[in-house]
């Protein structure tokens, strides 16, 4: 009897046979060859990245509109619709500025942007959001840390040293990086009017960071500074990083109120209708309010997209806490998961979190401190304890190990 021929194995993609290939992967219909799966790969890296590998060249795939940004900012912001769209289209057009080709005399400026907000209101996760979309170099500094240069503290160069380390010191991919300056609000003057006196920590530091924002050629010490002195500076040229700074801007609602004539301090018949009042001020702000809370008018100019966010109510509280892709609920019953133990959390119990971040003022921030103190006992407890398999957090579980723990903070502080 003849023996059985055996079929004919070659790659569905090139027609490769078996013995042409170095490894042929079998599928459920087909096969793929190592030199077919390579370039799938690339093709796979190519279309998910959002910055192509010409980006350092000055390229940038500008494939995802504005919307699509928008719809990626959802899956981890709540709310904020409408700063949201602003950032969006202004870093949107920012990297359309670094793709434009310079066939005309038309130079399209960059537009560094301002968020106002008070705290815990997401301006922070904003801006990850957008580098993480971006897949862009991001630093974070904080304004509160820089002094004028010869004081105690650190030089505004600082900032670009920060962003030299994420980007693993390729000066190429800094240059087109974004940074981030926290609490902006707390480097404005003292005053109004320019003082006589020295302000170190405020009108000179607005100096200092004016140059950085409009764009200049910087030497910047890549390990910080002031504590190597001997080291070699590196040239870094801030004309395509964007800038985003934030402030919760504390006390500039009075200053809008006071120009829009709103009485935002004392009673009315209506008390909720003054609160909605002073909670919308915001909205309303001008650059001569940021001018007059204490930043330069140099430094305002250079901040022309101006987002405020609104400050978070119940449902918006509520929603932060369960719906984001790394929503607390779910980090913690990732956590528990991990133990084998199954969590969960009464509507009640959510509630409760929810009424306390209110109560203390804290925006979303303030959640992460009240579930800690709800879930450290049980955490402590649970991986040794055998058996158990699940656990349910009712108002009352959260209750009372909110109150145990926030005593014992409050006693120890």
């Amino acid at each position: 009897m003849a023996k059985k021929e055996e079929p004919i194995v070659s790659c569905s993609f090139c027609g490769r046979s078996k013995k042409d290939a170095k490894v042929l992967v079998a599928g459920i219909d087909g096969h793929i060859c190592d030199t077919c799966a390579e370039q799938a790969l690339q093709i796979v890296q190519q279309e998910l990245k959002l910055i192509t590998t010409d980006f350092k060249k000055g390229g940038f795939n500008l494939k995802n509109k504005p919307k699509e940004i928008v719809d990626f900012l959802n899956q981890y912001v709540i709310g904020q619709e409408e700063a949201k769209k602003v950032l969006a289209v202004a870093v949107y057009n920012h990297y359309k500025r670094l793709n434009q080709k310079r066939d005309d005399d038309v130079e399209i400026e960059k537009s560094n942007i301002l968020l106002i907000g008070s705290t815990g209101t997401g301006k922070t996760l904003l801006a990850k959001s957008i580098a993480k979309f971006l897949q862009v170099p991001f630093a974070i500094v904080d304004a509160t840390v820089f002094t004028e240069a010869g004081y105690v503290g650190e030089d505004v160069e600082s900032i670009l040293s920060r962003l030299l380390q994420v980007s693993n010191y390729d000066v190429d991919a800094a240059e087109k990086g974004i940074i981030y300056i926290d609490e902006v609000d707390k480097i404005a003057r003292k005053g109004d009017n320019p003082s006589i006196t020295r302000d170190v920590s405020g009108e000179g530091v607005q100096q200092g960071l004016l140059k950085l924002l409009e764009g200049s050629e910087v030497l910047v010490p890549p390990q910080g500074g002031r504590k190597h002195p001997d080291q070699k500076m590196v040239k870094v040229n801030t004309h395509n990083i964007l800038f985003i700074c934030a402030g919760a801007f504390e006390g500039i609602e009075k200053i809008i109120g006071q120009r829009l004539n709103t009485n935002i301090v004392g009673f009315k018949k209506d008390a909720n209708e003054n609160e909605l009042k002073k909670d919308n001020l915001l909205r309303h702000i001008a650059p001569s309010d940021i001018k007059k809370f204490g930043l330069i008018p140099e430094l305002i100019g250079r901040l022309p997209v101006s987002v405020h966010l609104n400050p978070l109510d119940k449902t918006a509280l509520k929603s932060i806490l369960t719906e984001p892709k790394n929503a607390l609920v779910k980090q913690y019953k990732k956590l528990f998961s991990i133990e084998n133990i199954e969590l969960s959390f009464e509507d009640a119990a959510i509630d409760f979190i929810v009424e306390k971040a209110l109560e203390y003022k804290l925006g979303a921030r303030g959640l992460r401190s009240i579930c800690e103190a709800i879930m450290t006992d049980a955490m402590y407890e649970m991986p040794s304890q055998k058996g158990i398999k699940e656990l349910v957090v009712t108002k009352e579980f959260a209750q009372t190990n909110f109150e145990k723990n926030h005593k014992l903070n409050v006693d120890a502080a």
